[in-house]
């Protein structure tokens, strides 16, 4: 069963924006590079020993879960620079290097202005320690999604579901809807890479924003729920082979 790969994405800063890939070097017992790397804290987040963080839930920082005005915000991650861009409508409001303190100062002044209350204080920009990412998930897994299920469920709703409302890491195509659960357990092939499927991905009510418009226009939960008896869309591997995966090639089970 082979299924194409459409779209590859990293999400640098947790909440905010993705960045669409051509091709990602998967590494065996880790995240997508760069997943996740950095997060903007509340103020009520307890920061200590400078602005590197152990993992911690979603809970603590600003996330679309609760704060749908991150959806407004269109952002870039430069590798070699560490700058983060933040723009809004196309114009720039923040831009800061944020592997620096002076530039996180930056980020962190615009978040307390922009958000006000829902930063519950000054927020921090913070970055995961070493070998560690502030993904929802405490151990190291890739999201893969099969657009197959999402028109399925557009079937449901009645209406397009834009596919980065799921905010997955892959996203995959040509396969029946839904028949990556039945994965679960089995090891697949990502390009030339490696991983093992360890479980469904149930959601969260960060999927009922528009990632156009920033509106909770759509109870997408609910929608899973009544059409299929679950609210799962998804699926997280393990890597468990390095090897490389680009958009065209292939995922397959084996």
């Amino acid at each position: 069963m082979n299924a194409e790969i459409k779209h590859i994405y990293r999400y640098p800063v947790k909440g905010l924006s993705p960045q669409a890939m051509d091709a990602v070097d998967l590494a065996a017992g880790d995240y997508l590079p760069g997943d996740r790397r950095f997060a903007v804290a509340l103020g009520s987040t307890p920061v200590t020993g400078g602005h590197h963080l152990e993992w911690m839930p979603k809970r603590n920082f600003l996330a679309l879960v609760k704060n749908e005005k991150l959806a407004t915000l269109e952002t870039e991650f430069d590798d070699a620079t560490g700058v983060l861009t933040i723009k809004r409508q196309g114009r720039q409001v923040a831009r800061g290097k944020i592997t620096d303190r002076i530039g996180r100062t930056m980020i962190e002044e615009f978040f307390t202005a922009y958000m006000k209350a829902e930063a519950n204080g000054r927020p921090r920009l913070v970055e995961a320690n070493p070998g560690n990412h502030l993904t929802d998930q405490p151990d190291p897994v890739v999201s893969v999604i099969n657009l197959a299920s999402i028109r399925d469920l557009e079937r449901v709703v009645k209406q397009p579901v834009d596919h980065r409302r799921f905010r997955a890491n892959i996203y995959i195509d040509g396969i029946e809807p839904w028949s990556e659960f039945e994965w679960i357990g089995k090891t697949v092939a990502i390009g030339n890479a490696e991983a093992e499927v360890t479980e469904r991905i149930d959601r969260c009510a960060a999927i009922n924003v528009n990632p156009e418009t920033a509106e909770r226009d759509l109870n997408i939960v609910k929608f899973l729920q009544a059409g299929f008896g679950h609210i799962d869309m998804g699926v997280f591997v393990r890597m468990t082979k390095a090897g490389s995966a680009a958009l065209g090639e292939f995922l397959s089970s084996r």
